[in-house]
């Protein structure tokens, strides 16, 4: 079968790409940058070089796939962060449309049922809205739950200040937790069986965890078994961000988005509907990349 893959250098779509490669299938990949795909094409994937915002060239891409894989990343510095991941489900949209491709597996995220309030998630609950007025086109909306590797993002927090944390949490708050690379195995199965039909979507998660645990683990793989998990302000983790230098509309959102963890709101509808298969990596296995990460700097 031919395929497209959107986002071919990421963490879920790049082993994606290699499994369907593996499998004999036909993979188009979709990137800006020819260098990033080289490790792909090297392996036989054809690339296409272009931009999401460039209706046209999607249309063109598209035409003739079998199924595309579709995926978007929050944009970094957009000045409407939400409008903007809406405006490229409305361009994948009319390009599904003018291609009359029939399979689509787009990457969403836990949330997604949400069309306010959680930051960069209510952008993909725009994008699986408007995909899923599409007719005649069967969708499998992809919704994994936090990802371990966002925890490296606290290495710095770790190793300078001797705490972790984030704008939720707390005494026996449990999050669900996956590893990116094991989204791949998921999509890769839907996409090669295509027995999926109308619009529907998927949970993925690897482990379920409190964040005391998770501070306790990844202390104890960089010697602090005592670490603390510290629950930030809001005002905090928004400063702590502007302090990187993240922009504006990146920072609100995150924290909008840490804001509606804390509260519930994000994961509500994955503890009514857990997933059935829970991926393999877990917390643990993670800790060794985690304190890779700390050692390295």
């Amino acid at each position: 079968m031919k395929f497209v893959v959107t986002g071919a250098a990421g963490n879920v779509s790049r082993p994606l790409t290699e499994k369907l490669l593996q499998a004999g299938h036909t993979v188009t990949v979709i990137g800006r940058n020819p260098e990033h795909l080289k490790p792909l094409t090297d392996q036989g994937a054809e690339a296409a070089i272009g931009s999401f915002e460039d209706l046209e060239f999607l249309k063109k891409t598209f035409t003739g796939a079998d199924a595309v894989y579709t995926m978007l990343s929050p944009p970094f510095s957009a000045q409407d962060m939400k409008a903007y991941m809406g405006q490229i489900g409305k361009n994948y949209a009319e390009a599904i449309k003018a291609s009359a491709v029939k399979y689509i597996v787009n990457l969403s995220s836990v949330g997604a049922h949400n069309s306010a309030g959680c930051g960069p998630v209510s952008g993909l609950y725009r994008v699986e809205q408007i995909l899923n007025e599409l007719k005649d086109v069967n969708i499998k909306h992809l919704r994994p739950v936090y990802f371990f590797n966002n925890f490296l993002r606290s290495v710095a927090m770790v190793k300078n200040m001797n705490i972790i944390g984030a704008n939720f949490g707390g005494p026996g708050f449990k999050m669900p937790l996956v590893n990116p690379t094991e989204i791949a195995d998921f999509a890769f199965e839907e996409l090669s069986a295509l027995k999926f039909s109308g619009h529907s979507h998927r949970y993925i998660a690897g482990d379920e965890r409190t964040t005391d645990e998770i501070a306790s683990v990844l202390g104890a793989a960089v010697g602090k078994p005592h670490l603390p998990w510290i629950v930030l302000s809001d005002e905090q983790a928004y400063d702590g961000m502007k302090q990187m230098g993240l922009p504006e509309e990146f920072a609100k959102n995150y924290v909008e988005m840490g804001h509606a963890v804390h509260t519930g709101k994000l994961m509500e509808d994955y503890w009514k509907n857990r997933p059935v298969v829970f991926c393999k990596s877990k917390l643990e296995d993670f800790a060794k990349t985690f304190a890779a990460a700390y050692y390295a700097n």
